[in-house]
């Protein structure tokens, strides 16, 4: 489906990546959360993906910056980003096992649409999927705020391989 304003996909892995802002220290520094070392490192590791990424890539990402950095720290970091509704965890179809993989909240919702061949993770949002999620609302008189889509296939690439 061609992009147009009601249906987008990604240009690349996230839709809603990389806030220079440093949107996950601010927020928790204005809850009062106290912000080690560690744990600044490991937010600015969050608040930079361009991708989404497992606790190994946060911990090798935030070694680079500082080596003192825990593996402790990154699960810690990730428990209480969950807790305050500032990042999702993601299984991403299990396509690379059991591994969960984590993204900071952005201001749209999008599906997660991933080859089953050659595991890319895409990002799609649509009008359409708004629309679901307020009729959701209406027929359970609930407010939505949690929404996790996913969506597996065979990517353009992979099929084209396949004919070869």
């Amino acid at each position: 489906m061609a992009a147009t304003p009601t249906h987008r996909v990604s240009s690349g892995e996230r839709l809603n990546s990389a806030d220079p802002t440093g949107h996950l220290q601010k927020t928790l520094r204005a809850k009062g959360i106290r912000l080690t070392r560690q744990r600044r490192v490991i937010l600015e590791v969050m608040d930079n993906a361009e991708q989404h990424l497992d606790v190994d890539q946060i911990l090798e990402r935030a070694q680079k910056i500082d080596p003192a950095v825990h593996l402790v720290t990154v699960y810690r970091t990730i428990d209480l980003l969950k807790k305050e509704g500032l990042i999702d965890e993601l299984d991403l179809l299990h396509l690379r096992g059991d591994r969960h993989y984590y993204e900071t909240h952005g201001p749209r919702d999008h599906i997660h649409v991933a080859c089953l061949r050659c595991g890319k993770v895409r990002e799609f949002e649509s009008r359409l999927y708004e629309q679901l999620k307020e009729q959701i609302a209406r027929d359970f008189n609930m407010r939505v705020t949690v929404s996790r889509t996913e969506v597996g296939g065979i990517c353009d690439a992979c099929l084209a391989s396949e004919k070869k």
